[in-house]
């Protein structure tokens, strides 16, 4: 039984990213996955890293919880639109606070290396965007994808990382949608 954490890191309710949450995890509970889901609007914790890595900001219990249930994940999905060509500000700051050093990375003493504290993980994304996929990849360079995959979870040490880019989604038709909704349940029931 593959143990599986969904993420819904989008601010906004009934919106397709929550579609994409049900789709996914009814599909991975049809192919006998554990899961365990956090949903980022509903949990009440302070986004900002006040004193940054200098302090010692006290975790709420909601994100104490969250890293229990990181720690615990095989695989961890994240659900999120991509806002000004990155994520929200609720899963970033989200990030901040529970990626912190001595749980998800450990930097050596008087050295620019670090030691990834989250090895043995793998992670899916379903990013939703307006922008086209091409102009986002060519123009833009995939900033929040690259800061994802390479800047945060790689760097932690959650490998590999897949990206599902679902866009334009303000042009999209409801049968491009019901294939979008198909591939997060397919996606799913492979537990990938």
């Amino acid at each position: 039984m593959k143990k599986i954490l969904i993420i819904l890191g989008h601010p906004v309710k009934d919106t397709f990213s929550d579609q994409i949450f049900e789709h996914y995890r009814n599909g991975a509970l049809s192919s006998g996955a554990e899961i365990r889901q956090i949903v980022l609007r509903d949990l009440n914790f302070e986004l900002n890293f006040r004193e940054g890595y200098r302090g010692s900001q006290e975790l709420e219990p909601v994100l104490v919880k969250a890293q229990e249930d990181i720690r615990w994940a095989e695989h961890i999905v994240l659900i999120y639109p991509n806002w000004w060509s990155t994520f929200p500000a609720l899963l970033k700051g989200f990030i901040d606070r529970t990626f912190l050093p001595g749980f998800a990375f450990k930097y050596h003493k008087g050295s620019l290396l670090w030691d990834k504290l989250l090895t043995g993980r793998s992670a899916r994304l379903f990013v939703t965007m307006d922008t086209p996929k091409w102009y986002y990849r060519l123009v833009y360079r995939r900033p929040g994808h690259n800061a994802m995959k390479r800047g945060i979870l790689e760097f932690c040490g959650i490998k590999p990382v897949r990206i599902t880019t679902i866009g334009p989604l303000k042009t999209s038709s409801d049968h491009k949608r019901r294939k979008w909704l198909d591939k997060a349940s397919k996606l799913g029931r492979a537990m990938k």
